[in-house]
């Protein structure tokens, strides 16, 4: 009978485990997959006979950690169903890699469709589910009549749709109004809530032959609920058109003209692409039936988004309507499917793509786009010197935020020429004005215009006595905090310093070790080199170049921001910098709140990014945009657009800086988590990675500062906590040192710092 109720038990015992990991299983299936860091492959073509996979491990308990994969790949999705894998069956591979897992079954052919899905295997071996099944397709692996190499180009699918190769393509949406407003018969006002690179769609009835509408679509309104007609010299976003009507009740699509701009690289849409405006209200006269809600459409184009990937939200209502409208940015502007500028030139520019790049990795788990423009960059370079170098930056922020070195590996040449390493003087110091910008330089960074030049910031400002030009600054000061350019230019010069160090870590990546010790060499000499001789001891700031003692905002907070300034000098170049204020351009702003960041002087960043000031972001809002601008205000530059990504770098900064989220190893295999949240009391961030979502909440009471943060599976994290001493440290209410999963490493100034495995943790201090 005893034995009986032993069995009983046993068996219960059985089936209550068994449930449990059967529960397990059910939630723990792969998510997030990616094909040629591709988020959806089916609507593309890819033409890599090798593409590389990659997926979220979909496990939230402490340490989670991928031991093994199994991918099956199909040619049909009845196979892949079955789990046929007639294309490749890895069968269990023991391994914690889930991002970039190298194709290794049959041949892929050209243009033919495949479908793919994954399961894993966790630290206890326990297996989930397979992962959804994605489709991708494949393009022509040997076309090599390319304008340049990895040219993308549409493809034309049987079924009459139009992808793109390797990369993601933008859509039409339909937008409906937030409000409408009658103005009197026949005369509308709609109002879409924010602006979009779009069209219009509207439905009237009418009995007469002959009729038409006027209409009026644009960025801005007048006080009077009417579209602003005056675009003067500005590019904001404005358009009149005349539709003609036909007897009867129809649906109208505005079609506009095909924008072409003269800029040598400028991007148009495709022919079968209706062409787009940047417009948020819509103004019609003379309408022979209502317009309401339900008859009128923005016809927006956007880049594939995913609005739920990242949130942020904070104590201070400022910086949220700046995050708002910074992420409304990167989601708005990509619309060509790459970066460019705005709706002007509709041009890509490196520093322009590498803010936005940063951003974009901030607010969606996005990587095609970004790595498109830049091989298109790489081959198609605008004018600017330190734009040359930005290619670098772009380049190594793929390679950190993906882990993938195919673009390193395959134009690794190209690459390191943009640190114009071959214009150094014997001291490391580089110039354009000393004869070295020869053809076989030109050429070897691919550059093919007339205006090769130092810029520093822009725009330039006016000189005393001359007319200000339409892309001038109104004082000789411009966005340049006057800047004295020199043969020996300090800017430039901080820009090279990093590319080399950049340039060396991914040449470390690609097993070039040999040139990684020769670049790390030259980075030291230079940085010598330029603490030398540009930095001024008797003031106790670097000057604009070699020969001028003018020390302006740039010249300081470059060096700051790259790691040039010794220890010792840090306090009184911070001094400097404060003493400056935001003198510098939207683009500036980047390296400026990146150079405090770096120092700790967090509190001056947050106010800089919450000012109310005329070069502020809560200054673009005032005005009615609903993207960030070009320049901080037409005052500042009267030719700007209200499009501009290059102005969003709250949009990375608060994610990277005030939360303190970034990548410690590529692809976020280990992350760095070190706030600096100032003067908030509360702040909550949800950021994407490709390994899957950070999530941290920072939120300050009476008493007690508590940090909430969650690692994605597969990952791990140095935390830095703001804290003095280790007492009252606890985390989930034990003191820190008796948790398992937590390793002190160290202190460092006001942090303790600590390393834990992926999963949710909460700290809490004394405040």
């Amino acid at each position: 009978m005893r034995m009986k109720g032993l069995i009983v038990v046993s068996v219960i015992l059985v089936s209550i485990i068994a449930q449990k990991i059967h529960a397990r299983q059910t939630t723990a299936a792969p998510t997030g997959l990616l094909c040629e860091l591709l988020r959806d492959p089916s609507a593309a073509v890819i033409t890599e006979r090798m593409p590389v996979f990659g997926w979220i491990v979909n496990d939230s308990l402490r340490g989670a950690m991928q031991t093994a994969f199994q991918i099956i790949v199909s040619s049909s999705k009845e196979l892949v169903d079955r789990n046929k894998g007639d294309m490749w069956n890895s069968d269990k591979v023991q391994s914690d890699r889930s991002i970039n897992v190298k194709y290794h079954g049959k041949p892929l052919q050209p243009n033919a469709s495949y479908w793919w899905k994954v399961r894993t295997w966790d630290a206890s071996d326990v297996t989930s589910p397979f992962s959804k099944v994605q489709h991708f397709r494949t393009g022509n692996f040997d076309d090599n009549d390319r304008a340049w190499p990895a040219e993308s180009k549409w493809v034309r699918l049987e079924n009459g749709e139009w992808v793109l190769e390797n990369r993601q393509k933008a859509s039409y949406q339909d937008i409906e109004p937030k409000r409408i407003v009658r103005l009197e018969q026949g005369h509308y006002f709609v109002d879409f809530g924010k602006s979009a690179f779009a069209t219009l769609r509207f439905n009237v009835t009418t009995d007469k032959e002959g009729d038409s509408v006027v209409v009026y679509l644009g960025e801005r309104c007048n006080d009077d609920n009417t579209v602003h007609k005056n675009s003067g010299v500005s590019n904001i976003g404005f358009k009149r058109v005349v539709v003609n009507l036909q007897r009867g009740n129809h649906t109208y699509t505005i079609q506009l003209p095909r924008k072409i701009s003269h800029y040598p690289n400028s991007q148009v849409l495709a022919e079968h692409m209706p062409e787009v405006l940047p417009f948020r209200y819509a103004e019609i006269i003379a309408a022979p039936s209502a317009i309401t809600q339900e008859n009128i459409r923005q016809i927006a184009l956007f880049y594939y988004f995913d609005d739920d990937a990242s949130d942020f939200t904070s104590s201070s209502e400022k910086l949220n309507q700046v995050w708002d409208l910074c992420k409304y940015t990167l989601k708005a502007t990509p619309f060509l499917s790459l970066y460019a500028d705005g709706n002007r030139e509709r041009m890509p520019y490196e520093a322009d793509a590498y803010i936005q790049q940063l951003g974009h990795y901030c607010v969606d788990r996005e990587f095609s786009v970004a790595r498109y423009t830049l091989k298109f960059l790489i081959f198609n370079p605008s004018w600017p010197t330190e734009w040359q170098m930005h290619t670098v930056f772009i380049a190594y922020a793929d390679y950190m935020h993906t882990g993938n070195t195919e673009v390193i590996e395959q134009f690794y040449k190209d690459l390191r020429a943009k640190t114009l390493i071959a214009l150094e003087r014997e001291d490391g110091l580089i110039s354009t004005r000393t004869g070295l910008l020869t053809k076989e330089f030109y050429d070897s960074i691919h550059y093919r215009g007339k205006s090769f030049r130092d810029i520093v910031d822009w725009p330039p400002g006016t000189p005393v006595g001359q007319k200000q030009a339409t892309n001038h600054g109104p004082t000789p000061e411009g966005e340049r905090d006057g800047y004295v350019f020199m043969p020996i230019n300090t800017v430039v010069n901080a820009f090279h310093y990093r590319d080399l160090v950049l340039m060396a870590e991914m040449a470390d990546a690609i097993g070039k070790t040999d040139d990684a010790e020769f670049l790390r060499t030259r980075a030291e000499k230079v940085k010598e080199s330029f603490n030398r001789l540009l930095f001024d001891r008797q003031r106790g700031i670097y000057v604009d170049g070699i020969g001028t003692d003018h020390a302006s905002l740039h010249a300081n907070m470059f060096p700051l921001a790259f790691g040039l300034v010794p220890q010792e000098d840090v306090a009184g170049v911070v001094k400097f910098i404060k003493s400056r204020g935001m003198a510098c351009s939207v683009y500036g702003a980047q390296y400026l709140l990146e150079a405090l960041y770096r120092v700790g002087e967090a509190q001056y960043a947050l106010d800089l990014m919450t000012s109310e000031s005329k070069r502020s972001w809560l200054n673009m809002i005032r005005v009615g945009s609903s993207m960030t601008t070009e320049a901080w205000d037409e005052y500042y530059k009267p030719n700007l657009t209200w499009n501009h990504a290059w102005g969003s770098a709250p949009a990375n900064i608060i994610p990277r800086k005030v939360m303190g989220i970034e990548p410690m190893e590529p692809a976020f295999r280990k992350i760095r988590i070190k706030p600096q949240p100032a003067n908030l009391q509360y702040a909550r961030l949800k950021m994407p990675t490709i390994r899957g979502a950070v999530k941290t909440l920072w939120k300050t009471e009476r008493d007690r500062v508590t940090f909430d943060i969650t690692i994605p599976a597969n990952s791990t994290a140095q935390v830095w906590l703001p804290v003095n001493s280790m007492d009252g440290l606890q985390e989930s209410g034990v003191n820190i040192n008796k948790v398992k999963e937590i390793k002190i490493v160290g202190q460092k100034g006001n942090y303790v710092i600590c390393e834990i495995p992926s999963g949710s943790y909460r700290f809490s201090w004394p405040k």
